[in-house]
């Protein structure tokens, strides 16, 4: 078991920048592979950004790319999504999530753990 709470989260202008962080406590955060999705009002929550446990495999949905980059701190139990350049589209919940499944995941339904979400709002 593994409790996940993200924080971070807020208004910006378009082209700037968030860091949104989860704290995971329980299990040892190590062994999960971690990963960050989004739900916008009236969609269904889409990925955004995964890492492997050691945090040496990532991987992006093509929307993100380039501008945001997740990252891992097992010795402090937090992942990390550094958001740059930031568009009025990504504006979201977003939230993090864990999976005991092996390498980099990218379906919903390969995660067992989720926290509450964080809002971000971007304006133009």
């Amino acid at each position: 078991q593994v409790q996940l709470v993200e924080s971070g989260g807020g208004l910006v202008q378009a082209g700037g920048s968030l860091r949104l962080s989860c704290a995971a406590s329980g299990r040892t955060f190590g062994t999960y592979a971690m990963g960050w999705f989004r739900q916008a009002p009236g969609k269904e929550r889409e990925f955004v950004a995964a890492v492997g446990w050691s945090g040496g495999n990532t991987y992006y949905a093509h929307s993100v790319k380039g501008r945001f980059r997740i990252s891992r701190d097992n010795a402090k139990d937090t992942v990390y999504l550094q958001m740059n350049s930031l568009k009025p589209e990504d504006t979201a919940v977003y939230y993090c999530a864990a999976s005991t499944v092996l390498g980099i995941r990218t379906l919903k339904n390969e995660y067992g753990y989720w926290g509450q979400g964080t809002q971000v709002t971007v304006f133009s």
